[in-house]
């Protein structure tokens, strides 16, 4: 049985009178840039989150950039960060041109480990961003414990992670501000890139919407030197029907998860861990589900599932210190074990909320199979 890593044409499917419908509406009307569409999706996503104000934009990349742009976090600054995450988290700190400085991750969740954070903290250190990783919350009290020590601006990179919920809370509502991605692959994901802030205060909402169309305070009147950061309205439409959908999908989510961990169990596979759920993550919504692959076999299992035709992929293979563009930061192997550990043994088995129970014992029986 063929098994993709990701299909999302049976849910495409199952709203396309929905989704048609909308898009013909933002064309009748010929509004693409900004207006009511867009505004309507920035009121739906922060009640969703739970924040007073949010401000769409063209992705999840830029809604970390712009969040630093209107903290004015730029040259001589450092933000710390974790080095084990998608690009575009340490990318905009580089964009922006502070410097990234990394503390590692814990070996459980994959997320910045607070413990880390304040070795790392410097007269230059400005802002933190942890990382909400694979739908699942980093542990945010005692990260905004050390924010308030030390005043410090935190950003969640809550990309992978709209509608987890970290002790009761939603994630993008705990911080100064959330950065959200609408990248296709993701569980609330558009027809294109897009992505959103949320945000507190309302100051910063104003400074956000600024920023996000050229620093432009009025018509042609500019304070502050911004972006081309605006979200489509066709992306916001359809986002907005998604909406509506989408805690049945994270909802499926969960249950596929729960599934699978009753099927390796009923199996006994060793030499793999399962995704471990912290206790404070009351909501864990498995943007992906990402097992460990022990004594160096992971890419072997890997290439097993491949011929299989069972999609599975690697999030993440090379810790960002790592990276030829970061070495001029002066990261070398070692430095941050747990996350170069990690990047050796993670590997993403299929998870989507329309997958089914057989393709699950698919995936299980050739894991099972190559591990015995």
């Amino acid at each position: 049985m063929s098994v993709p890593l990701l299909d999302l044409t049976g849910q495409y499917q199952s709203i396309k009178s929905e989704i048609l419908a909308e898009i013909a509406e933002v064309c009748d009307s010929q509004r693409f840039i900004l207006g009511p569409k867009v505004e309507k999706l920035e009121s739906e996503i922060a009640a969703y989150c739970g924040t007073p104000y949010a401000c769409g934009v063209t992705s999840g990349s830029d809604a970390l950039i712009i969040s630093l742009m209107t903290e004015g976090i730029g040259p001589g600054d450092e933000v710390i960060t974790t080095p084990f995450t998608f690009f575009a988290t340490v990318g905009a700190i580089a964009r922006v041109g502070a410097t990234p400085v990394f503390a590692d991750i814990d070996p459980r969740t994959f997320n910045i480990n607070p413990a880390e954070i304040e070795k790392k903290i410097t007269a230059k250190t400005r802002a933190i961003i942890p990382v909400h990783l694979f739908g699942q919350c980093a542990d945010m009290d005692p990260i905004m414990d050390i924010a308030r020590q030390h005043h410090l601006i935190v950003i969640e990179d809550a990309c992978q992670a709209i509608g987890t919920e970290y002790r009761g809370r939603r994630v993008g509502s705990i911080g100064d501000y959330g950065a959200f991605s609408f990248f296709p692959s993701k569980n609330l994901g558009c027809f294109g890139d897009g992505g959103i802030v949320t945000v507190r205060d309302p100051e910063k909402a104003k400074l956000l919407k600024i920023f996000r169309n050229h620093g432009q305070s009025d018509t042609y009147i500019h304070r502050y030197v911004g972006g081309n950061f605006r979200l489509d309205a066709l992306q916001a439409a359809i986002l907005s029907i998604k909406l509506r959908h989408l805690d049945s999908w994270s909802a499926a989510r969960q249950h596929n998860a729960a599934e699978y961990r009753e099927l390796f169990t009923a199996a006994g596979v060793r030499g793999i861990t399962l995704p471990f759920a912290a206790d404070y993550c009351t909501r864990h919504i498995y943007n992906q589900f990402s097992i460990l692959v022990a004594d160096g076999r992971r890419d072997a299992l890997r290439a097993h599932l491949n011929e299989k035709k069972i999609g599975c992929n690697v999030y993440y293979p090379l810790s960002l210190h790592l990276q030829d563009c970061f070495l001029h930061l002066g990261g070398k192997p070692g430095d941050y074990p747990v996350s170069e550990r990690v990047s050796g043994e993670i590997l993403a088995l299929p998870i989507y909320p329309e997958s089914t129970r057989a393709q699950r014992e698919e995936v299980v029986g050739a894991i099972a199979e190559f591990m015995k």
